[in-house]
């Protein structure tokens, strides 16, 4: 590889225009990171994703937010309208089956109405794709190139394999199994390489190549400085954290046996995780000589990548929010899983906002948790007999919520007033969670219903499980979970409606 000097996508090229650069696909691993880089680099950004909540959860900085989803065409000229580089950046591995079906039939939407709003370029994140392959998840990415180049707009494809940052669901499928197994039994697909590459390394590369003239209508490899087996991968990783994991190969264990594997014993979404190992059986080399001369790098070594992602996440400027994998939300331990676990319970009702953020911020202390205390008392109870705070009761002030403020065991992370309200959870287990509120007036076609507009109340636990015994303590607890919120949202707004009445009733005040 080289060793040559970064150079920002300005020294590369000084970009041509001040029209918007869309990120199609903010929301995602790599959108995520992309836009704060091409705000560093002076580019006015509109960030898209097919939820605005998501979008505005980021507090991106003078971004322009658009919600569009590329199987919905008709919310595509909205997010393109003069729009000079656009970057595609999804995918849908998460729909599960036939993904790649609706990934091409997306790719075929985006092109037409990029050249239908007259965009200059479109630059796209593919995969490295072997000779002989025969994985969905990579013949999707090849396939999605083909259906953006079939348009009348200029694409420029790069192509990596494993990205190594905090977030990569790759890069935590490696360090779940590592963190957590000391003992793995691995499938003949272990031996397959690949040329790992820092996320750093990619997003210079993706803005390297977006205003290049000679870049356009072209497929670029990019790799990093080593190419490794995954064997060589798990074995460098876990000398950075200090695990030495014994591997023993096992041939009878297939892909799609390892995929349910994975289900088990790592928190990577089932159907990322299966659409990934699919193409795990493989070796993925890369050709990347063209890429470099054009865009000149120095390119990290898988360690390096490593040092850099759990720099990353120490120094907190990794881009997520805090459900998604913050370090300070796993209790600042890399062994408790970036992905989050959920189960949420929700109710709508008539209730006010107002009176509702008020049931919402007296939680806990004298006032309980409005439903099931008992339960709540037995779950305190348990925890109480292994040396937590469980029984642990009481707040600094009745009705006033500031950050930091501890209720009961749990302590206030978040607070946006009369939306969302986010706690941490102070018992002893194996994880890290988190309890938000949310709250939306509800909105829709159709005229309001006869008792006034409605409010809905949304509670959700997030868990960051630390590895096999977090995971079995989740699924262990996920049908009372259920139950409990769905339960305790419709107490919350009851007792909301009773504060509506009390106020309704009580007589005005008289002026002095």
């Amino acid at each position: 590889m080289t060793d040559e000097p970064a150079a920002s996508a300005n020294e590369a090229q000084p970009m041509q225009a001040r029209s918007p650069v869309l990120v199609f696909g903010a929301t995602g691993y790599i959108g995520a990171n992309l836009v704060p880089r091409l705000l560093r680099e002076g580019c006015a950004v509109r960030a898209s994703g097919r939820n605005r909540k998501l979008l505005e959860a980021r507090h991106w900085p003078g971004v322009d937010l658009v919600e569009a989803d590329a199987l919905q065409p008709e919310t595509l000229p909205a997010a393109l309208q003069g729009v000079d580089t656009a970057f595609y950046l999804v995918h849908s591995m998460a729909a599960g089956r036939d993904f790649g079906r609706l990934d091409v039939q997306a790719a075929r939407h985006f092109a037409s109405a990029a050249a239908a709003a007259g965009v200059r370029r479109i630059v796209y994140l593919g995969g490295l794709i072997p000779e002989g392959a025969d994985s969905e998840h990579l013949l999707s990415r090849r396939d999605t190139g083909h259906a953006l180049r079939a348009g009348t707009v200029p694409v420029t494809e790069i192509r990596a394999g494993i990205v190594v940052g905090p977030g990569s669901a790759a890069y935590e499928v490696i360090r779940d199994l590592v963190n957590h197994l000391p003992l793995m039994l691995t499938p003949r697909w272990v031996q397959s390489k690949s040329a790992p590459i820092a996320l750093d390394n990619l997003l210079d590369y993706l803005v390297g190549v977006a205003w290049l003239d000679e870049a356009a209508g072209r497929v670029f490899d990019a790799a990093g400085a080593d190419y490794l087996s995954y064997e060589e991968v798990m074995r460098q990783y876990g000398q950075a954290v200090g695990r030495h994991p014994r591997i023993v190969r096992v041939p009878v264990l297939t892909p799609t046996l390892s995929a349910y594997w994975l289900g088990l014993v790592t928190a990577v979404p089932a159907n990322i995780a299966r659409a990934l190992i699919g193409g795990l059986k493989h070796d993925l080399p890369a050709d990347d000589a063209e890429l470099r001369r054009l865009v000149p790098l120095r390119l990290m070594s898988f360690r390096q990548a490593v040092a850099a992602a759990l720099h990353a996440e120490q120094a907190h400027t990794v881009a997520a929010r805090w459900s998604e994998g913050l370090l300070m939300f796993r209790d600042f331990r890399i062994d408790n899983a970036f992905y989050a676990k959920r189960a949420s319970g929700h109710a709508a009702g008539t209730a006010t906002p107002q009176a509702l953020w008020q049931t919402i911020t007296t939680v806990g202390g004298a006032n309980g948790y409005y439903c099931m205390g008992w339960l709540w008392w037995l779950r305190g109870a348990m925890d109480w007999l292994v040396g937590g705070p469980g029984l642990t009761r009481g707040r600094r002030h009745p009705t006033e919520l500031r950050i930091g403020d501890r209720i009961d065991y749990w302590t206030v992370l978040a607070i946006e007033p009369a939306r969302q309200l986010t706690l941490h959870f102070g018992m002893r287990a194996p994880g890290s969670g988190v309890l938000e509120f949310e709250l939306d007036p509800e909105t829709g076609p159709g005229p309001a219903p006869a008792a006034g507009p409605r409010t809905r109340l949304t509670i959700t636990a997030y868990w960051h499980p630390q590895g096999v015994w977090g995971l079995l303590y989740w699924y262990a607890l996920v049908p009372a979970h259920l139950f409990i919120f769905r339960a305790m949202a419709q107490a919350m707004l009851h007792r909301a409606a009773q504060i509506d009445a009390e106020s309704r009733a009580a007589p005005p005040d008289r002026p002095a």
